[in-house]
């Protein structure tokens, strides 16, 4: 080995290095070393670094990742994402220890719909005599998903639409441009609860329309948390497992404008290195990257392994938010 590590604990350094300056592979190797150590398996979402990605045992999309996580057989999983996603990790696996490098890792979209004002609002419902049931996307706090009667991802979503009986309202929560797309695709009307994710909300459709006159043979694909006005420009809509298999299914190099996370076009470079993708830019940057994804970082992945925190606690809400996640992502 070479370096050797402290024993695990809130007051070890963060490495044997010392303070100075680790390159690249040597970070790479005391994360190999520590994940065999702490008998871990790491799980990286699309939206990160490529260079955590390229680190991770399992990568995916939610869908892809919340499956991936029950078949774990370690007894350790970090995950490489945001709050939410660690903490369906450690839901579908209690006995697990869970670790996120940077638990500051929000999302934008279970910001915008907290569990006391969603039951606020199904209480109104509920007075007026409206029979809904609650469709929770999975960027959402375990709490909400406690108070739902379905979870959703970009992957299953339509299919879990279609599922809910007619005789019922839909309250879909908490992406609205989520929600008007499963609505233009099912032909379902639902309530839509206000919030949007920071990153796909800011996409910029005049600099859309602009690369697709630079590039006219271009393909666009978009994620479905993108507003209408960027899907209705698009030549396929769909999450990052989608966006995968219908570049993969092109026969010819096409120029791809990608509109979602930045990251995700490592990934598609990687898989699909024939074709040429141009990421399409936000309001305010060249290109969309989520902050609360880029918290995470191969320092800090290391620096979690090294210490075993910070760690996702069992909490309350866990019970019920687990059967709902079950039935809705595993059955």
């Amino acid at each position: 080995m070479a370096d050797s590590f402290p024993v695990r604990g809130p007051a070890a350094p963060v490495a044997s290095t010392g303070d100075h300056w680790v390159d690249h592979e040597q970070l790479c190797q005391q994360i190999e070393e520590l994940r065999r150590r702490e008998d871990a398996t790491i799980l990286a979402h699309y939206y990160q670094d490529g260079e955590i990605q390229e680190l991770a045992d399992f990568t995916g999309d939610s869908l892809q990742l919340a499956r991936a996580a029950t078949r774990v057989d370690t007894s350790t999983i970090v995950f490489c994402g945001v709050h939410f996603m660690a903490e369906t990790a450690k839901i579908l696996n209690p006995e697990k220890r869970v670790l996120l490098p940077d638990l500051r890792a929000g999302c934008s979209l279970a910001d915008s719909c907290p569990a006391d004002k969603l039951a606020q609002f199904q209480q109104q419902l509920r007075e007026q005599g409206r029979r809904f049931q609650t469709v929770t996307y999975i960027n959402s706090s375990a709490a909400v998903k406690a108070l739902s009667d379905w979870v959703v991802t970009s992957g299953n979503a339509e299919q879990i639409i279609r599922r809910v009986p007619e005789e019922y309202e839909i309250l879909f929560v908490p992406d609205r441009h989520l929600g008007s797309y499963l609505e233009e695709v099912t032909g379902r009307r639902m309530i839509l609860w206000p919030g949007s994710c920071m990153v796909h909300e800011v996409f910029s459709v005049q600099d859309l329309l602009r690369l697709k006159r630079r590039y006219p043979q271009a393909l666009t694909i978009a994620h479905p948390e993108c507003p209408a006005n960027i899907r209705e420009h698009s030549d396929y809509v769909g999450g990052t497992q989608g966006m995968l298999r219908f570049v993969g299914q092109l026969q010819e190099p096409h120029d791809l404008l990608v509109a979602t996370e930045a990251n995700m076009l490592w990934q598609l470079q990687r898989k699909y290195p024939q074709h040429r993708y141009h990421p399409v830019p936000g309001i305010t940057c060249a290109c969309n990257k989520c902050p609360h994804m880029a918290l995470n970082t191969l320092e800090k992945l290391r620096d979690c392994l090294l210490r075993g925190e910070p760690e996702i606690h069992w909490q309350e809400s866990f019970d019920r938010a687990g059967e709902v996640l079950r039935r809705s992502l595993l059955e």
